[in-house]
């Protein structure tokens, strides 16, 4: 886990979203794949000599029956009303993360992608509304608001623009925003009549799933339980019961990892290593589960079935459509097709583009370091690809068959376009003016009368960390650093830089004033190490009983940080601006051998790179 950036620099995310592993978009790709795989079956089956069977297999009734009581949906309500729960769930997961501790708590970085989502949500609904104002298709006007998270990062990757990753940052903020504003459009104007008992009976069941944080144990299953009587509870007041999954998803508790729980587990582990036994394993598992907060938990286990299983079966059941000559023909003359590829395609590229360019232009917002307008363009063209909740709304918003037919042939040609689209603006602005990459090598290299070095400084290999003292994670804090030197001895040279993360860490940038100030009398690393010793104690008034434990002169501390302070303030704010010119947010950020590290900073994967780079 990482912590974040000051209000002006924060992320999406680590292993989040601006830094999420291989293996992850690797899964998020195979997961694109997948759903674009059954939505070639569905439309191959719908149009095959088999297509009776396709449609008989929607309509097939399933129910359950107690006593004189039955309950039955049919396979495709089944889908869309009650697997789709779990689809939403995740959404409201990742909604309630990016607000809690993600890229939406910094207001001024999530300024932009946020304006630019609510305009790529109301002009395409205004351009959908132009072809369609009135007669009964004009209430299908929310078919053209979403866009598919799922189709737009596969469909980035697949295109592969040059230095996707911030770009991917500020659509994956984008689309938090996209999700949040279509879950409301589908809770206010696509339920149905409402019934008052259950939805005072859902009521008391949102301040029980509120309640179960407090329990000493077994949530996961209460969770669970308290889900499916919402549910129900929903469907039969008249809410579509899909909004369930919203629901608990939000009132879900999520938090950063606490440095005294990831200590726990760690002591555990070492008990378990030296008198290895079922007790000490269970104890561990229990406690390394604790330290991850039950959001992030249920993210990584349900998460995975959502990607490979409900959505691939949403789009077996819902992107069938017939595309004979008589159907194309009806789609072609119809306002309702063309009024969703219009919205799909050109509102949402004119509605983020231009919102993005008004935003920067006002001064309200800002851009990360090296995204261009040029590439939110390309973005936001692909943010036509609403496939996954543009079906779900054509079921819930259109009644005829045909014109159901032809608003899912609209959807899927806005797809098909908006795709075509992104990638002409990308292969085309990237011949013409490619785009820098930020962040990927060290932009100030060291200086042994500037840096706090450990080692020699014409040594082999090269480890840079940027870092914070109140940052649990960092440095030589956790020992990682301490092992990384000891395994390669006179060869490594370890230099520390400051990154205070003051929004995250409030006391951080007068710890890194405190170390300067050591530092000036040559104390640096005793002082950084009462600093770690004490991160639940950094208030000013500490500093100075630090400083004489570190062996400092306190007469001339207190002149260095008080009487004047300036050069302790330039060394600290050199090293912090160094890191936002190189779009820095996150700490521990290392660079080896000048390069920057992506992934995991324990021990063993900071001496695998170093060995890496050797070789």
């Amino acid at each position: 886990m990482t912590d974040e950036l000051t209000p002006r620099r924060a992320r999406l995310l680590p292993a989040r979203f601006g830094r999420r592993p291989a293996v992850a978009k690797a899964g998020e790709n195979a997961a694109a794949g997948l759903l674009l795989l059954f939505t070639v079956i569905a439309i191959g089956w719908a149009n095959s000599p088999w297509a009776q069977g396709y449609w008989e297999l929607l309509d097939t009734l399933i129910g359950v029956e107690f006593g004189t009581h039955r309950f039955e949906l049919t396979v495709k309500h089944l889908v869309n009303d009650g697997l789709m729960a779990f689809f939403f769930f995740i959404v409201g997961l990742e909604v309630k993360r990016e607000f809690a501790i993600g890229e939406l708590t910094d207001r001024a970085r999530a300024a932009v992608p946020v304006v630019a989502a609510l305009a790529g949500l109301v002009l395409p609904a205004v351009i959908f509304w132009l072809f369609n104002a009135s007669g009964e298709n004009a209430h299908a006007w929310g078919v053209v608001i979403s866009t598919d998270t799922a189709f737009l990062i596969g469909a980035l990757a697949l295109i592969k623009p040059k230095y996707p990753g911030r770009l991917r940052t500020f659509l994956l903020t984008l689309v938090v925003v996209d999700d949040v504003g279509a879950l409301l459009v589908i809770a206010v104007f696509y339920s149905d009549e409402i019934a008052v008992g259950p939805l005072l009976a859902a009521l008391v069941l949102l301040i029980a799933v509120v309640a179960v944080r407090f329990l000493p144990a077994g949530r996961g299953p209460a969770y669970a339980v308290l889900a499916f009587a919402l549910w129900v509870a929903l469907y039969l007041g008249g809410i579509h019961p899909t909004l369930a999954g919203v629901a608990v998803a939000l009132l879900i508790p999520v938090f950063e990892p606490q440095r005294s729980q990831v200590e726990g587990a760690i002591e555990v582990i070492r008990a378990f290593r030296q008198s290895p036994n079922s007790h000490y394993a269970r104890d561990a598992v229990r406690r390394l589960r604790q330290t991850i907060s039950i959001n992030e938990r249920l993210q990584t286990g349900v998460g995975p079935y959502v990607s490979f299983g409900v959505l691939p079966l949403f789009a077996l059941v819902n992107a069938g459509v017939r595309l004979d000559a008589a159907s194309l023909s009806a789609a072609l003359r119809s306002a309702l097709t063309w009024g969703i590829v219009a919205g799909l395609v050109l509102g949402k590229a004119i509605g983020i583009t231009a919102a993005t360019w008004l935003m920067r232009r006002t001064g309200l917002g800002q851009l990360a370091p090296g995204l261009r307008l040029r590439r939110v363009a390309g973005g936001a063209a692909l943010s036509g690809i609403g496939f996954t909740i543009s079906l779900f709304i054509v079921d819930l918003a259109i009644a005829d068959p045909a014109h159901q037919d032809q608003a899912r042939i609209g959807v899927l040609a806005a797809s098909v376009i908006a795709f075509g689209l992104g990638w002409l603006i990308f292969t085309v602005t990237d011949l013409v003016s490619p785009p820098e990459p930020i962040g990927l090598k060290l932009i100030r290299p060291i200086d042994p009368e500037r840096d706090h070095i450990l080692g020699d400084p014409d040594a082999p290999l090269l480890l840079v960390e940027y870092g914070d003292f109140e940052c649990p994670f960092c440095g030589r804090s956790t020992g990682a650093i301490d092992e990384v030197r000891a395994h390669f001895g006179d060869e490594l040279c370890y230099v520390w830089r400051h990154l205070p993360l003051q929004r995250a860490h409030p006391r951080a940038f007068d710890a890194a004033r405190a170390g300067e100030a050591a530092a000036l009398q040559g104390r640096f690393w005793e002082m950084s190490r009462e600093l770690f010793a004490h991160q639940d104690d950094l208030e000013w008034s500490d500093m100075y009983r630090y400083a004489a434990a570190a062996g400092c002169d306190i007469a001339q501390f207190d002149h260095d940080v008080r009487v004047q302070p300036s050069k302790v303030l330039h060394r600290v704010q050199d090293d912090a601006q160094d890191a936002e010119a190189m779009d820095l947010n996150s700490t521990p950020t290392f660079f080896v051998n000048g390069l920057r590290h992506r992934g995991p900073w324990d021990a063993a994967s900071l001496i695998r790179a170093l060995e890496a780079t050797r070789r």
